[in-house]
């Protein structure tokens, strides 16, 4: 159960989001225009077309508390000019595709890691207020690129605490796992392929974790409002396994046996036994905390009222104590990705 988020500290700010046109952003735009007075919501992206679709979607009334910025994360003096005023930054862009990444290295690190440094950058020069960066499960003990400069990432924002001096800023960084419905996420792509009476399967006993993007936007609010800085949090969501979903979508289809891909877990992560020994509970979440800090481990206890983790403790998606069934599945599915759904 995610916590419910009271959005009082966005009234009159101004907030950034970048890579604003994608699922997350979209969402987190949609919340916050209907549930706060914020003042300015500005999205930044390098895709015209989509800023364009997303400003059809709102009245003019509602359009005024819009602002459009084409530009790159890699651009960093683009990125400083655009974070002029604002008070909150919630960064999201990044290079996703596991097979992108492997087969173009040096331009995810580009965007994944360098452009999260011209974040930082950004935010410190114009006096910035908060952040949070979105992570991912694959940054957990990663195997691929994605996931490790994703890792590269969560550590750059983690330590700018610590570097951040006599501005009042906080920076802090949410990780979960596969958003349900969202583009090149197995749920869609299982429904296309039903047409053609045949789901292809990675391995049968692969599992993951799962999120609905309201339940993503709502941890990145909350994390906005409660951090302290330098804290990576966590969702304590359900897993589901992928022969359960191929069965919610498609129960009348085969279903054929393709092999993992390069670069791909049978089960994710998100917190290793290592990471237990900096975890805490806080209820709703978990929070790592940062391996370097101003604030001690006592702070970050008091600040979210949070007790430590048992040692060795891991947060696996196959060894998850919450699932996801097959009847699960499809209600959220009707919930959260096509009202209109029906297995076949």
């Amino acid at each position: 159960m995610m916590a419910k988020n009271s959005l009082e500290y966005l009234d009159g700010k101004r907030v950034l989001i970048t890579g604003g046109t994608g699922s997350l952003g979209k969402k987190l735009t949609e919340i916050m225009l209907k549930e706060s007075d914020v003042c300015t919501i500005v999205i930044y992206s390098r895709d015209e077309y989509k800023q364009f679709l997303i400003k059809s979607m709102y009245t003019q009334e509602e359009q005024k508390r819009l602002r459009f910025f084409i530009g790159d994360v890699r651009d960093a003096a683009r990125m400083k000019r655009a974070m002029i005023g604002v008070d909150y930054v919630i960064h999201a862009a990044a290079v996703k595709q596991v097979d992108t990444a492997e087969y173009n290295p040096d331009e995810c690190i580009k965007t994944n890691v360098d452009g999260a440094q011209n974040v930082i950058n950004a935010c410190l020069d114009t006096e910035v207020k908060g952040v949070v960066a979105l992570s991912t499960d694959k940054a957990c003990a990663p195997i691929n690129l994605y996931g490790a400069t994703k890792l590269v990432s969560d550590k750059l924002f983690c330590a700018a605490n610590n570097i951040a001096g006599k501005y009042n800023i906080r920076f802090s960084v949410v990780r979960y796992g596969n958003v349900m419905g969202s583009r090149g996420s197995v749920i869609p792509f299982f429904a296309e392929r039903k047409k053609e009476g045949v789901l292809p399967i990675t391995d049968e006993q692969m599992t993951r974790f799962n999120i609905s993007l309201e339940e993503g936007a709502d941890l990145v609010l909350y994390a906005m409002n409660h951090h302290l800085g330098g804290e990576i949090f966590i969702p304590k969501i359900p897993s589901y396994r992928i022969m359960d979903v191929a069965t919610a979508i498609a129960p009348s289809c085969e279903t054929k046996v393709v092999g993992i891909r390069p670069g791909e877990k049978l089960h994710e992560e998100m917190i290793t036994p290592t990471d237990s020994l900096s975890t805490i509970d806080i209820g709703p979440y978990y929070v790592i905390l940062p391996t370097v800090s101003k604030h001690p481990e006592e702070s970050f206890l008091k600040h979210h009222n949070g007790e430590k983790v048992e040692e060795g403790f891991a947060y696996n998606s196959g060894t998850n104590e919450a699932w996801d069934t097959v009847e699960s599945l499809r209600e959220k599915i009707k919930t959260f990705v096509d009202p209109d759904f029906k297995p076949e």
